[in-house]
């Protein structure tokens, strides 16, 4: 059982979706310290996920290969976390560069996963599990629950206010979009082009929706996926609303919410939307696997994918084929959207 301390340190993971799954551990580890000071390391890009998080009390930043990249900056920031004195630190990254850091830090309960080359550097080995084995929430829980810590539940969260709330609420106005239309949000990047619907499919089925539904369809994406979102505009014959590049991730949250539908691949705002409520989600699956990865829970979300013959999770970020993802169909994704729509979906099996 990890000592009752005073200051808690987190060392958060790299991926928005990653960090989304992480909030589960962080919520049950303030239940466990009520009272302590609990502070979280996350890099600068994953900032949104856990900002307004109301069991945190402090938000640290560690950008490994920019503002602490190099000996010097990173021994600033083992001078920056010294100062803080945290008497604990759980680090749910297997990284020795992270262990070492805290190390250094004067940092005296180290908790994490075992490994050969940072293991002399735990004061709690935790056995190590294969990531292959257990969704992301419980590869994280069990670190903490191996602490001796107690877990009560399983789910991600993400805050947003209503500040927002109101900014969706005048986008969607100034796009002329009714309150009793069908919103339809479409989420065409990721962060690795192997887990990518083609464009081309992007583009068929926003036409469709718009024609067949009468659909008011919105492209959301951050600023890298403004060209992506123009180019599938230009393959349509239909009008959709752009929203790429305009929302930060709290407003993409609010706007997942509002929305009748958000269709996505695995990606980090799949999980926003599932953590905000979206009324349905269509997830559209290849190269990953939604055991592993995947939304969770499961409620109004259908999850597509196609089994081709490929060992999955499939980790060749350089296949140039793309055949999981092209083998989800155009047709199978209209098809489950009109079969569900204003229905509560799960899970095909």
């Amino acid at each position: 059982m990890v000592e009752l301390s005073k200051r808690i340190l987190i060392f958060d993971v790299n991926w928005l979706g990653d960090v989304l799954f992480s909030t589960a551990t962080i919520r049950n580890i303030r239940r466990n310290f009520p009272y302590s000071h609990i502070a979280c390391i996350v890099p600068s890009r994953c900032y949104a996920i856990l900002k307004d998080n109301p069991y945190l009390d402090d938000i640290i930043i560690f950008d490994q290969d920019d503002r602490h990249r190099g000996i010097l900056r990173k021994l600033g920031f083992i001078r920056q976390l010294r100062n803080r004195k945290f008497d604990a630190v759980f680090l749910l990254h297997r990284s020795m560069t992270r262990t070492l850091i805290c190390w250094l830090a004067g940092i005296p309960q180290r908790i994490g996963y075992y490994t050969r080359k940072r293991g002399f550097l735990l004061t709690k080995k935790v056995k190590r599990l294969k990531r292959d084995n257990l969704h992301r929430i419980d590869y994280y829980l069990d670190i903490i629950e191996n602490a001796g810590l107690r877990v009560e539940d399983r789910y991600t969260e993400f805050f947003i206010k209503e500040e927002d709330s109101n900014f969706i609420n005048e986008f969607l106005k100034q796009k002329s979009v009714k309150k009793d239309d069908y919103l339809v949000v479409i989420n065409p990047g990721g962060n690795w082009l192997p887990k990518r619907w083609p464009k081309e499919y992007w583009a068929e089925s926003a036409d469709r929706l718009i024609s067949e539904t009468r659909a008011k369809v919105i492209i959301s994406g951050s600023l890298q996926d403004v060209v992506l979102a123009r180019e599938i505009k230009v393959l349509m014959q239909e009008k959709p609303i752009i929203a790429s590049g305009r929302l930060n991730l709290k407003q993409l949250g609010a706007l997942c919410k509002r929305a009748d539908l958000f269709i996505t691949a695995d990606t980090g705002p799949l999980h926003i939307a599932n953590a905000v409520g979206a009324k349905q989600i269509i997830a559209i699956f290849g190269p990953t696997s939604a055991e592993l990865t995947g939304p969770y829970p499961l409620n109004n979300i259908t999850i597509l994918q196609e089994d081709i013959g490929c060992t999955i999770p499939c980790y060749e970020v350089r296949c140039k084929d793309n055949r999981c993802m092209k083998a989800v169909s155009v047709n199978a994704v209209i098809r489950r959207i009109k079969g569900s729509k204003h229905k509560r979906i799960s899970r095909e099996d």
